[in-house]
């Protein structure tokens, strides 16, 4: 020890320490709420006793239940986000990283992400604000998968005419219309939803080996 006496935070430090801690309280259980209670049932009194806090820190922090509850899915989707855009960029190619994204939407379905993000969908079709605030989100993705299929095409893919744009709706939207399917309870028996993306992997491993010179010979 120097004998350097360290001092607590300023009053402000500390106050903006419990406001974070007070947020991410509220974010947490909302969050526990949402996925035992959907949408619909969400009881802001009882996000508030989840997280120990009065009711009207809810109401200060997020303004009202539905702020709240585009908090929450915005917490979610920047972290996934993020995750996804560690995997794209790694090393790896294109079908080994498609695969991992097959084995995301297993993991996303049973954290409850997609449940949350999908009843904002549906919230969406008559609330123009959360319509607005999902499309954001939406959005992100699909900008992510755009700079991927940029970077291939950089690299000497070709996308087969389609531009990078459309590459990334091709890629993204069968994921948004899987997780809707699963969630309403469609099993692979009745339609066979993840079989069929887990074999677009199989197309692009194919593509990718045939560009090496390595496509096997009957």
């Amino acid at each position: 020890m120097d004998g350097t006496i360290q001092r607590p935070g300023t009053r402000a430090d500390r106050r903006d320490r419990a406001t974070a801690e007070t947020r991410a309280a509220i974010l947490g259980a909302a969050r526990e709420c949402l996925l035992a209670d959907g949408y619909a049932n969400l009881s802001t009194r009882r996000v508030a006793d989840q997280a120990e806090v009065p009711l009207s820190q809810i109401h200060y922090h997020f303004g009202s239940k539905l702020q709240l509850i585009l908090a929450v899915l915005a917490a979610e989707n920047e972290r996934l986000l993020e995750r996804q855009a560690a995997m794209f960029d790694a090393p790896e190619p294109l079908w080994v990283r498609w695969d991992l994204a097959c084995d995301f939407l297993e993991t996303d379905v049973a954290s409850g992400y997609v449940r949350i993000l999908q009843e904002m969908i549906a919230a969406g079709w008559s609330d123009a604000e959360v319509a607005a605030s999902v499309r954001s989100m939406i959005g992100g993705w699909y900008r992510l998968l755009a700079d991927v299929a940029r970077r291939e095409q950089e690299q000497g893919a070709d996308l087969g005419g389609f531009t990078p744009e459309e590459v990334a709706a091709l890629m993204g939207t069968p994921f948004l219309g899987a997780e809707e399917l699963i969630l309403l309870g469609v099993t692979e028996s009745t339609l066979p939803i993840r079989s069929a993306l887990r074999k677009v992997g199989r197309l692009l491993q194919a593509r990718h080996e045939a560009a090496d010179g390595d496509a096997p010979r009957d």
